[in-house]
């Protein structure tokens, strides 16, 4: 089955679109496609020279034939009350790092969690702090 051009990474959806992809909505979305050889997840892979989708394995070999050209994108939106959930969840959580060495600009509380994550500004990893006040949750990068 020829297909359009599409992404591994499903962001080109306009590229796909051009190249007569139908783009999916999550409502209608497949079940996700598993391995025959070791029962991993299935990613989507452009065949370029033959111009179809596959679905390939990215711990054996194992490639397929998709059977529609179909590219779902899911889009999930946060309410602000969500996200401060959130946050104070990470305040609570055992499992991460505190430290006694930073204040909290914002409250001045003496204690926060700290753990590392990719930043969307810089190359490579940034320290994060989380205040530990349940009235505050005061976020900032190192």
């Amino acid at each position: 089955m020829k297909c359009g051009r599409v992404s591994n990474t499903f962001e080109r959806v306009g590229l796909a679109k051009r190249f007569g992809a139908r783009i999916g909505s999550a409502a209608e979305m497949s079940v996700m496609k598993f391995c025959r050889e070791c029962n991993n997840v299935l990613y989507p892979k452009e065949d370029r020279e033959q111009r179809i989708l596959l679905f390939a394995c990215r711990n054996c070999d194992h490639q397929e034939v998709a059977d529609d050209c179909i590219i779902y994108r899911m889009e999930i939106n946060h309410s602000v009350g969500e996200r401060s959930q959130v946050l104070q969840d990470v305040a609570a959580d055992p499992a991460l790092p505190r430290t006694r060495n930073v204040r909290c600009a914002n409250c001045n509380h003496p204690e926060a969690v700290f753990f590392q994550a990719p930043s969307k500004s810089e190359v490579g990893m940034a320290l994060f702090f989380i205040c530990c006040n349940p009235n505050c949750g005061h976020r900032w990068k190192d």
